[in-house]
């Protein structure tokens, strides 16, 4: 099932999800799952370790979980299995919240922002929102780069002191050129609890457009249990 825009395309497995090629429009795909299992007790039984704590498969084997729980740990076990056997390296993460970016007050680029990855070699970016608050993604056609609006273009001018020439490097290399902006009446689309997804990214030779997304702001005292690659 192909929606918003023509942009996501849904599936019902795992092999559909890795195998399913990105064309035309499309550069997300979504397995839409609905899980069981009891999420928030693993977020309140893990040590916190600053800002981002990133679970390792011991630690989840050694919790101390109900029934729930326990659904959940083996959700969570499966889907690590998954993707590291398809050649990811996914993260397991409970996050409070993520560094926010303040150098250049017209112009942040932290990942609250809508944003692309970028790779110098093929690869898609894989992620899950377990409980908290789930990441978003905009169509290409309500968002345009941020680099290009012409008010924000003229500000980063004025950062750069080089010679023309090298004005798209210092755009690249300061990570301006990897954001966007939506425009008026854009509908972001919110990924939701329990799907896997899969997004495509800037590298060399994609045969779509890099699929532009953001993370959520937190609420207070919730933290996410995210999995991402």
């Amino acid at each position: 099932m192909i929606d918003s825009e023509n942009q996501i395309h849904r599936v019902t497995n795992f092999q559909d999800l890795v195998s399913t090629p990105f064309s035309g429009a499309i550069n997300a795909i979504c397995w839409a799952r609905e899980l069981a299992g009891d999420f928030s007790e693993i977020v309140e039984k893990v040590a916190l370790s600053g800002n981002i704590t990133t679970i390792e498969q011991e630690e989840l084997y050694e919790l101390q979980l109900s029934e729930q729980g326990q659904l959940a740990r083996e959700i969570l076990l499966n889907d690590l299995k998954l993707l590291k056997a398809y050649g990811a390296s996914p993260a397991l993460n409970v996050i409070r919240y993520y560094d926010r970016d303040d150098a250049y007050p017209f112009f942040s680029t932290d990942v609250y922002s809508f944003h692309v990855d970028r790779s110098p070699v093929p690869v898609d970016t894989f992620l899950c929102t377990y409980y908290g608050e789930s990441s978003e993604i905009l169509p290409n056609s309500q968002c345009e780069k941020k680099a290009l609006i012409p008010e924000i273009r003229d500000e980063l001018r004025k950062l750069y002191d080089g010679a023309d020439e090298g004005f798209e490097s210092f755009l690249s290399e300061n990570y301006f050129d990897l954001h966007y902006q939506a425009r008026p009446g854009a509908r972001p689309v919110s990924l939701g609890l329990g799907n896997l997804w899969r997004l495509a990214v800037d590298h060399p030779g994609s045969p779509v457009p890099p699929c532009v997304h953001r993370a959520p702001k937190e609420k207070p005292g919730q933290n996410r249990l995210l999995m991402i690659c």
